[in-house]
Parts: C-alpha cells; structure tokens; sequence
C-alpha cells in the first residue's frame, strides 16, 4: 500500500553530490577537486569564460577593422551562358529575351535582371535581348552573325 512513509524516487532518478571538503575519509581527499594553488584553488576564486590562461586571446588574434563589404547595393543577375542559347536555337527559337527563358525554365525569377556569359562556340544566327552580357558573349553571339541587344 502506498503512503508517504515508503514513497521514494524511481531508481537511478536522483545521485548523491560529491562531499568535497570533508577530509581525506570523504575520498576527494586534500585539494578537492580543485587542483592546487592558483586563483581557483581559493574560495570565491573565480576567472572570465573568455579567459585563456596567459595565451593570446581570441579578440586579439583576430583581425582588425580588414576589408570591405558592399552585399547591400550589389546587384543579383540571373546567370545564362551561350551554350543555353545553342540548346534553344536547336529547338528553333531565334528571338531570345527573359520571356522565352522563363518559358523554357533556363531563369527562375523574372524580377532579376539576366546576364549573358560565355561558356560555348555559337553557331547559329540568334538575336537576344538581355540587361547585361560579357564582352566575350558578346563577341561570340555577333561572330555567329545574330545580333545582343542589352538594356
């Protein structure tokens, strides 16, 4: 029958604390846990979390004040290369511009602006019309006799 005189805790539930500072018969014997000497050896010994015992700390290891950043005014492009266009002239487009790319799942936001990049020799006469292009997209899109429109 349960009563509050034989109720007790589920076992392995609580554990008994170490006695430190009880003599040598407590089996923590003399310095009790806590080394010997130093500032922690003492009571009310006590040493910030950041502290790194005499070695050069973190905050000074670090570099100072070095570099720049300019990710709030940068400009995010969706990316085509060349070889995208070849794949779409294949197809039979020759009128690029950001709608046929969304159609043909090459973007996938139209509020971003497209820049055109050179990765492929293009063969066929294409006219595309993007905001940006690199010089030697550029070239290879006119070499190919098709003309880069860019806003």
């Amino acid at each position: 029958m349960l009563s509050l005189t034989n109720l007790k805790p589920n076992s392995g539930s609580r554990t008994t604390s170490k006695r430190l500072g009880r003599g040598n018969g407590s089996w923590k014997w003399t310095f009790c846990g806590r080394g010997c000497k130093g500032q922690n050896a003492r009571s009310g010994g006590w040493v910030p979390a950041w502290f790194e015992w005499g070695q050069t700390p973190l905050f000074r290891r670090l570099p100072k004040l070095k570099g720049f950043s300019n990710a709030k005014f940068k400009t995010e492009y969706s990316i085509i290369n060349v070889s995208d266009l070849a794949l779409l002239a294949e197809k039979g487009i020759t009128t690029i511009n950001k709608e046929v790319l969304l159609e043909n799942k090459l973007i996938r936001r139209k509020a971003l602006p497209v820049k055109l990049l050179w990765s492929w020799v293009l063969t066929s006469k294409i006219d595309v019309v993007v905001e940006k292009a690199s010089i030697t997209a550029r070239e290879a899109v006119e070499k190919a006799w098709g003309k880069l429109e860019t806003k």
